[in-house]
């Protein structure tokens, strides 16, 4: 992206203010979502002094003596941190010696790496955010407004603004920044994307000598985009003992190529014992690792939507209500809802649409969690359409290009 216009990013205003509370901010995320680009790009972090630990000797330095890189500097940001993680004990030194807000701020591609490295030396000392791929409203340059979503769960209207529906080709896409830039070598760069990932990222680090069992691991857990997980039933796909495949999908998960969302009960400490539904964090690495050419036969195709739909809700969420979760709710009687955001005592149900139509049975799920959820703000039907209605009492239509405008 050197050569490009900078897309603003929506995490950057939360980084920055992060920046004045804590003296550590660690920002993480799967490969290519723009991490550098940002951290060098954006008007309000363009102006720290910048590391990057690819530089050979740079790394170098770290590793014989982290303390030379913040040597004569009051603030400091390096890139792909977790290369060394000998500096975060000698961050930790100096954090303790001198606790002024904003002192570091740490990018890096692996929570396994960065985030363990920090969870051990730097607690209570650092936060960490998550740069997600880029959301309909940043790829549209529509970050000037509030979003929708949040302004909805403040107080529900009608809203009176509209938006252009959703294409297939958008879905498909995904939103990570080389295949948006550069679209007509989207499956060669997605091909060189899973294999540096599983060659290089999983195999070095985690020293998995499988690989062929973890990348066709990775493609079945694709394939299951949208989907409530059931392991053994993976792993009998994947021709894989249960433990390994629980030990890979952790993997996978700390290199945020998937995130699996827990279901929302009553009781939180009962959301870990159920299964959670498996969402691959780009739709657009989902359509590839799925084998997908075509969306419009496609049986993936809604749950390719969702997924491009929880990415985007996850990235408005996390730079703007920083603490909501993103859950979903399944009963055994078979109700269900896609999608559940929590933010603190606030709840708001989505179920999703990829069809530009709808009918009462769309709302089956939606009745059923707003007559067991008496604190749910609002219930949204998000479908493919264009006309925002007020269905009843907390009841919504609302078109998926307003609800991620």
């Amino acid at each position: 992206m050197s050569t490009q216009k900078y897309i603003h990013r929506e995490l950057a205003g939360t980084i920055s203010e992060m920046l004045q509370h804590m003296p550590v901010v660690a920002v993480t995320g799967m490969r290519q979502t723009g991490k550098t680009t940002m951290l060098v790009k954006d008007p309000g972090l363009q102006g720290r002094p910048y590391l990057s630990l690819d530089d050979v000797a740079t790394l170098k330095a770290a590793r014989e003596d982290p303390t030379v890189l913040w040597e004569g500097r009051e603030i400091l940001t390096i890139d792909e941190a977790q290369r060394a993680p000998e500096l975060f004990l000698a961050a930790k030194r100096s954090v303790d010696t001198d606790r002024r807000l904003g002192r570091f701020l740490l990018s890096g591609s692996s929570s396994f790496d960065l985030r363990g490295e920090l969870a051990e030396s730097l607690a209570g000392r650092a936060i960490y955010l998550n740069l997600l791929p880029m959301t309909r409203r940043e790829i549209s340059a529509a970050t000037q407004k509030p979003p929708f979503l949040v302004s909805f769960m403040a107080r529900p209207t009608l809203p009176v603004t509209s938006a252009a529906p959703l294409r297939d080709s958008e879905v498909m896409a995904g939103g990570l920044p080389p295949v948006l830039l550069h679209p007509s070598s989207s499956e060669v760069w997605f091909k060189g994307y899973e294999q540096q990932y599983v060659e290089r990222d999983i195999r070095l680090i985690a020293r998995v000598e499988n690989t062929i069992g973890l990348r066709d691991l990775l493609r079945l857990a694709a394939m299951r985009t949208g989907q409530v997980l059931n392991i053994n039933s993976l792993s009998r796909d994947a021709g894989l003992p249960v433990k390994t495949t629980h030990r890979y999908l952790s993997w996978i998960e700390d290199s945020f190529l998937i995130r699996r969302l827990q279901p929302f009960l009553k009781n939180r400490a009962t959301r870990i014992k159920k299964a959670p539904k498996l969402i691959v964090c780009d739709s657009g690495l989902a359509r590839y690792l799925s084998a997908i050419h075509d969306l419009r036969e496609s049986p993936l195709r809604g749950h390719l939507y969702e997924t491009y739909v929880a990415q985007n809700l996850l990235g408005i969420l996390s730079a703007h209500d920083f603490g909501a979760e993103l859950l979903y709710w399944r009963t055994q009687s078979g109700e269900e809802v896609d999608l559940v955001i929590e933010s603190r005592s606030e709840v708001l149900a989505v179920e999703i649409k990829a069809a530009s139509s709808w009918s009462p049975r769309d709302l089956r799920g939606l009745r059923a969690f707003l007559s067991v959820t008496p604190h749910c703000k609002a219930a949204i039907l998000a479908y493919n359409g264009t006309e925002p209605l007020k269905l009843g009492d907390r009841l919504w239509a609302i078109p998926l290009g307003i609800l991620l405008s």
